[in-house]
Order: C-alpha cells, then sequence, then structure tokens
C-alpha cells in the first residue's frame, strides 16, 4: 500500500488551509506553496514549510506542474493534495505525480481524464444506466449547422464548455438570435479557463433543482454515497449558497440518486472523493450533469451532517485504506447550510475587488463553522477567484440552520475590501429560500431589499470621525461646549455633507444637510468592534482606520470613508458619461467604436477579472467621443474605459 508522510498542498487560500488543518491533525507533516502574490498570505503560514513556485499568474505558479513538483523533491513531499481547481482535474499532473514517485490525493488519471471531458462522461453515464439531458454534442461545422442543430435540441438550451467546470465557458441561449454570440463568448471563456474552446449544447431543464451526491471510493473496489446537496442557488452559474439535506429529496429519491451516483463511479474505476451532479426537475425525474473528480468546495455541509471528515478519507483511501460501509451513517443528522463569501461589489455587477483586510471576524459558537483563507491584515489579489470565505451553519432542522447562518452573516465583520456579505444575508433571509422553493432559477428575479439605516450609518460615521485620529472639523470647531462643524465626507464616490452640533459629554447631533430629521449619536465602546448610541439605542459598529481613510461597517452597510476634499474626485462632469473598470481585469472585448451613436444599456466592453468575465454597458444615449482601451489590455479598477459625449435627440444607434 502507498505510504506517506509529508504532504504538499497544490493549492491556496480557504482550501490549502483547509486541507492543512486535517493533515497536521493526522500527524502528517505539511508543505504550502505560493505565487508572489501570496507571500504573506494565512495558507502559507498554516503549513510547516513553504515553498515560492512563482509570479501572481497562476499560469507561471500553481498551475505550473513542473514548479510544484521541484517543491515536492525539495521539500521531501513524497504526496501531493490538490484541493479543487487548478490542477486538481489534471490527468497529466496526476500522471506526472505518478512518475515522479509521489502519491496524487486524487483519482486515478484515466478517470480524471473520462470525467474531465463533459462528452465522455455523459458516455460513460449512459453506460452505466444513469439518464442524461438531451443535448447534441458536436462538432459542428459552421454556423448553419450549429443553428440547425441548436433547434433540434430546443430552446431554452445551455451552450457548456466541454472541458471544466465551475460555471465557465457556460451560457443560458432562449432563442436563435443570440446563439452564435453566447458560443463564441462560452469557446472564448473555455479557452482561457481550460485550454479548451469545444462547447457542447444541453436543454436546459426548467423550474430545476441542482442536486449532488457525495460519493466515496477506495483503491479495493469498496464504495459509498453520504446523501445529497442543493447548490440550486446560483449566479452565473457559480453556486452561491449549498445545503444538506436537500429540501427536495426524501429517503426513496436520495437512494436512487445515491444508486445512480455509486453506478457511475463504479463504471471509471474512481478512487477517492467525488460528487456526482444532477438536475432534479419538479416531476422528480432526475438526470446526470457531470462528476466531479475533487473535493468539492460544498464539502462541509456533508461533514457537518454526516459526521465525517472527507479530507481525512481522501487521505485514508491514497494511503490505500478500505471502506467500511458500516461506518457511515446511513442518514443525515440535522440540517447544515453553506455561503460563499466573495470579495465582489453586488452594487457594481458582483465586480471582483482586490486590496487590503483591514479588519475580518466571523462569530463562533454552536454550530458555526468559517473555512477562512484570510484573516486581518491579508491582502486579495486580483489573480485569483475571489472567494475569500466559507460560513456554515448546522442546525437540528432547515430552519435552526438557515437562522443561525443569517446571524452570523449579521455579524460577520469585513473592512477593506467590498464583499457580499449583506446580499448573502438577504438570500438566507429571503420568504422562497427559507420555505425550500429555492430552483436554479431563484436569483433571476431576486432582489434584495435596499440597504437601510442610511441615517444613522452617517451618524455613526461622523462621531467615528472627529473623534478619530485623522480628523479635519471645519468651522466653529472646539473640544468643549456647544460648536457647529461643517463635515464634508465622501463615501466610495458618494457626497456626504454632515452638519454636526458638538455637545458636552462627547454627544454630536447629526444631520444631513438635505434632510430635515437630526440623530443624536455617542459612542458608547470604542474599539475595532464597538458600540454607538443612536437616539438612545446602543448598535454594534465596526470600524477601523488606514491613513486618511474610515472603515465602517453598521448593518448592512460597509464604507470607506474620506474627507471631500481629499476625495480625489475631480471627474464628477464627467461621470455620468464614462464606462469605467469595476476591478483590475483584462479587456476580451470592445464592442463599439469612436463616433457610434449608442444607446443607454448597449454593450461596450468585457473585462476579465479572477477569472470572471463582465460586460459592461453604455451608461447614457449619445455619441463614443473615445474608446480608451483594446482588446488584451490590463485595467485597474476605476480605469476610463469609454467616454460618450451626451445626446438626447435624433440617436440612431450604428449597428
Amino acid at each position: 500500500m502507498p505510504a506517506f508522510s509529508t504532504i504538499l498542498i497544490a493549492n491556496r487560500g480557504e482550501i490549502a488551509c483547509r486541507i492543512a488543518r486535517t493533515a497536521r491533525a493526522l500527524g502528517y507533516r505539511t508543505v504550502a506553496v505560493h505565487s508572489d502574490a501570496d507571500a504573506g498570505a494565512l495558507h502559507v503560514r498554516a503549513a510547516d514549510e513553504a515553498v515560492r513556485i512563482g509570479p501572481a499568474p497562476a499560469a507561471e505558479s500553481y498551475l505550473h506542474v513542473e514548479r510544484i513538483l521541484d517543491a515536492a523533491r525539495r521539500t521531501g513531499a513524497d504526496a501531493i493534495h490538490p484541493g479543487y481547481g487548478f490542477l486538481s482535474e489534471n490527468a497529466a499532473f496526476a500522471e506526472a505525480c505518478a512518475a515522479a514517485g509521489i502519491v496524487f490525493v486524487g483519482p486515478p488519471p484515466a478517470a480524471i481524464r473520462t470525467m474531465g471531458d463533459k462528452t465522455a462522461a455523459k458516455a460513460a453515464a449512459r453506460a452505466a444506466g444513469a439518464p442524461c439531458i438531451p443535448g447534441d454534442e458536436g462538432p459542428f461545422e459552421d454556423e448553419a449547422d450549429l443553428l440547425r442543430r441548436a433547434e433540434a435540441v430546443g430552446y431554452p438550451l445551455l451552450v457548456k464548455a466541454a472541458a471544466g467546470g465551475g460555471g465557465r465557458g457556460m451560457r443560458r441561449v432562449d432563442d436563435p438570435s443570440t446563439l452564435v454570440e453566447a458560443v463564441a463568448a462560452a469557446r472564448r471563456e473555455a479557452e482561457a479557463a481550460f485550454g479548451d474552446p469545444r462547447i457542447f449544447l444541453e436543454r436546459a431543464i426548467t423550474g430545476a433543482r441542482h442536486v449532488e451526491i457525495q460519493v466515496l471510493a477506495d483503491t479495493h473496489g469498496g464504495a459509498v454515497h453520504l446523501g445529497e446537496r442543493d447548490c440550486s442557488v446560483q449566479r452565473r452559474f457559480q453556486k452561491v449558497v449549498e445545503e444538506a439535506p436537500s429540501p427536495a429529496v426524501d429517503a426513496t429519491l436520495r437512494e436512487a440518486m445515491g444508486a445512480a451516483a455509486l453506478a457511475v463511479a463504479r463504471a471509471v474505476d474512481y478512487a477517492g472523493a467525488s460528487t456526482v451532479e444532477f438536475l432534479l426537475a419538479d416531476d422528480g425525474a432526475f438526470y446526470f450533469l457531470e462528476m466531479n473528480t475533487r473535493l468539492q468546495v460544498e464539502h462541509p455541509v456533508t461533514e457537518m451532517v454526516y459526521g465525517v471528515d472527507l479530507v481525512a478519507w481522501q487521505l485514508r483511501i491514497a494511503a490505500g485504506e478500505r471502506l467500511d460501509p458500516a461506518a457511515f451513517a446511513s442518514a443525515p443528522d440535522g440540517h447544515a447550510i453553506e455561503v460563499r463569501l466573495y470579495a465582489e461589489d453586488p452594487s457594481a455587477g458582483f465586480a471582483p475587488q482586490a486590496g487590503d483586510i483591514v479588519a475580518f471576524s466571523v462569530p463562533e459558537g454552536p454550530g458555526l463553522r468559517c473555512d477562512a483563507g484570510v484573516a486581518a491584515g491579508s491582502f486579495v489579489p486580483m489573480h485569483y477567484d475571489p472567494m475569500i470565505a466559507k460560513i456554515v451553519a448546522h442546525g437540528r432542522d432547515r430552519d435552526e440552520a438557515r437562522r443561525r447562518l443569517s446571524a452570523a452573516l449579521r455579524r460577520t465583520v469585513v473592512l477593506g475590501v467590498r464583499t457580499n456579505r449583506s446580499w448573502l444575508a438577504s438570500v438566507i433571509e429571503d420568504p422562497d429560500f427559507a420555505q425550500g422553493r429555492a430552483t436554479c432559477a431563484f436569483l433571476d428575479t431576486f432582489a434584495p431589499p435596499p440597504p437601510s439605516e442610511a441615517s444613522a450609518v452617517r451618524a455613526a460615521a461622523a462621531a467615528l470621525w472627529i473623534e478619530g485620529p485623522d480628523r479635519r472639523p471645519a468651522d466653529g470647531w472646539r473640544n468643549r461646549g456647544r460648536a457647529a462643524a461643517h463635515l464634508d465626507l465622501e463615501a466610495d464616490g458618494e457626497r456626504w455633507p454632515l452638519d454636526v452640533i458638538v455637545e458636552p459629554e462627547g454627544t454630536y447631533v447629526v444631520r444631513p444637510r438635505d434632510e430635515e430629521a437630526a440623530l443624536r449619536v455617542r459612542i458608547a465602546a470604542r474599539g475595532d468592534v464597538g458600540r454607538v448610541e443612536i437616539d438612545g439605542i446602543e448598535r454594534t459598529v465596526a470600524s477601523a482606520w488606514r491613513g486618511g481613510t474610515l472603515f465602517l461597517q453598521l448593518g448592512d452597510r460597509t464604507h470607506a470613508l474620506r474627507a471631500a476634499e481629499f476625495a480625489g474626485a475631480a471627474d464628477d462632469a464627467d461621470a455620468g458619461h464614462e464606462v469605467r473598470a469595476p476591478a483590475a481585469g483584462r479587456i476580451v472585448a470592445v464592442a463599439v467604436r469612436a463616433g457610434d451613436a449608442v444607446h443607454e444599456g448597449r454593450p461596450a466592453v468585457t473585462v476579465e477579472s479572477m477569472k470572471m468575465e463582465t460586460t459592461l454597458s453604455i451608461p447614457i444615449d449619445g455619441i463614443v467621443e473615445r474608446v480608451h482601451v483594446r482588446e488584451g489590455d490590463a485595467v485597474a479598477a476605476g480605469d476610463r474605459l469609454v467616454t460618450v459625449r451626451p445626446e438626447t435627440e435624433g440617436i440612431e444607434e450604428t449597428p
């Protein structure tokens, strides 16, 4: 049987930290690898040793097979755990590990190769007796052939990448008019993500749920399944909320789906941990989607309801241990829900964010778990997936788990970069989700409630600013007695003109200049997570200063505040006439030219950032005055991309 003592973790972020935790608990020595962008990252400190493997781009570091194998040789690592993403489903990497005499903690290369090709995977699933979604696997000769065969599949349909996963290279098409464009975009994204532009067509099953079965298989022919996870809440085909068990699956359906998943695993002589994914239609029929030949992001919910450590079982199977079916529970215990906390801005089309984490804390308590890849002081680079943590809650039933998770999200503090924290809390609290009615279409119509308590946030900001280390009070300021101050703050591009009356004993009366009402505020407890009293009610507020910027989080609002006179917002007159980059990235397509007549909402530029493409639209009716970028250009957050001269009459859009 294979034996190993030192495990190199060929990954980064929260999954590298999570693997290191279990590996060290089992007595293994651990080695981390890192790019230049991750030299100070949390996963580097989580391991016993760490090795630099290249510059920031993944192709030159985390995807560079020879550099990873060299790091293993230099540190004496005799096993490599790939985590998920990067090289985890790369058959050539698994073969290279074997050739180097290193145990690959994952399945045989042949299984990876078969299941890594979606068309081959569907053929294997059919041979194993698993039901598959109708579609067309190509290849397609030309546009006419593509359109003809798409008509045979039927609309709506999905264009999907033949290689890879994670929702990349996937587009929904509702009618023939957008098919060719969707295929071109899917091929481009698949080529960038997986080095393989092949696509296939698959009928879209409307009103369906995304349900997956967790499988473990050893090298001796033994296999078990650990129930299902419901991953229906997705944005751009990327999962954002997962739970176990599914609210739509009973014991009979669980057994049927589990049997199909095990049949697929046995058909490719699988060994290790895998997930077999299905679409569950509203009539109870289920269809094979794909098999992920690795650990899944959402594995903690299975661990919490079945009482297992899936990483530990990956290591045991890699060491040759046999599975004992009697050791695994046949039914889930309670319910668990997980959300993915991303460094992204929901108010700007979920644009990925990069920057320093000034403060970070997640509540602890019964039934709560956080798998984080950052801490206070961490830096979020622009080069990788923007997920920074997974927050998981377990309860006796689904509603208890949901309430715990909602409360944990509301109390989570992240300062320095924008996140989807409040948006996730709104999803968990939505009545349809609460009743277990969320399907794959849930987020298509979901609209979070508008942010609340704007006046309270401004009042707290005024008090914290005046008492902060970089305070800049204006006219009439004095430390004692009643005095008035005019305070002008800039919050993420928005001006906050505030009138503040300073009263004795540290009390402030704050009134926004465009409002009649004023609030009385007092700082009741200082600290990174302190308390403010607003009109007699104490509230928790998180705050931190960095240079001349005050980072503030109160309720569902998070802001970076500066003095308006130092905000550098010299281009206010042009702000509504420009398309700007929401985050650092690369230009992959430019859809307009100087001189074009355009209407508001027309696609202008597509930016790739943190592996995701975002298409930015023209903000007003007018004439394109200047295009500042070309395809392939690298851009920073806030860079001008397109400038539009407003025109309100006689606009006939340029094709």
